[in-house]
């Protein structure tokens, strides 16, 4: 498996990641680049995926950008981990699979700071539950042409949670957003080394 790993220090332009994103799938496909794994911020951004409604834009003020991952609308700023990929599933052929990959890459790298977390079959996303209370952490969106993989997830570390308010986030509008810094006040400068060697052990089972 050889994956190229790439790190942005700086906050990255949407439109800029998902034409990497598009260029990398498109150089895949013809066997001519390394499939990738891209760690990255975002600027403030809300986006919708290719199920959204337009009831779940609660703030119509908001500028929304429509994608071509899956899901519904989301929101990505500072403060929030988000982890691309362009992976190929041309000799597995199994979606659920990667999908249950990524799954258990987030819960593993969050039991490392002993935040208990899971995976809701009728709720794409992972969770955690505190007091009854259960609140999103990680969103996940994907897309696969041709049999690649590509879009990602993000994690939610030490963002601005109000802007969940403007919207219904991933379309869920019984069940509220979190972060990690208000489940646990810990350091997370580590945790995108802990999701990167997951993401890669786990991709190779």
């Amino acid at each position: 498996m050889d994956i190229e790993i790439k790190k942005s220090i700086k906050p990255v332009n949407y439109f800029e990641a998902i034409d990497l994103l598009e260029s990398r799938l498109k150089n895949i496909t013809a066997n001519k680049e390394k499939e990738l794994i891209w760690i990255l911020e975002h600027p403030e951004i809300f986006t919708a995926g290719t199920s959204y409604k337009e009831n779940e834009i609660i703030d119509k003020s908001i500028d929304l950008l429509k994608t071509n991952r899956g899901g519904k609308i989301t929101y990505h700023g500072p403060g929030q981990l988000i982890c691309y990929f362009v992976i190929d599933l041309r000799e597995k052929k199994d979606i659920r699979k990667f999908i249950t990959t990524i799954e258990n890459t987030i819960i593993q790298s969050l039991k490392k700071y002993n935040i208990e977390t899971f995976a809701d079959k009728e709720n794409i996303g992972i969770w955690h539950e505190d007091k009854n209370k259960i609140q999103k952490i990680a969103a996940i969106g994907i897309r696969v042409r041709k049999w690649i993989a590509y879009h990602g997830f993000a994690i939610n570390i030490d963002n601005n949670l109000e802007n969940y308010k403007k919207i219904v986030p991933c379309g869920i509008s019984d069940k509220s957003v979190t972060n990690l810094k208000k489940i646990s006040n810990q350091d997370y400068s580590n945790l995108n080394n802990e999701i990167i060697e997951n993401f890669i052990s786990n991709l190779k089972i």
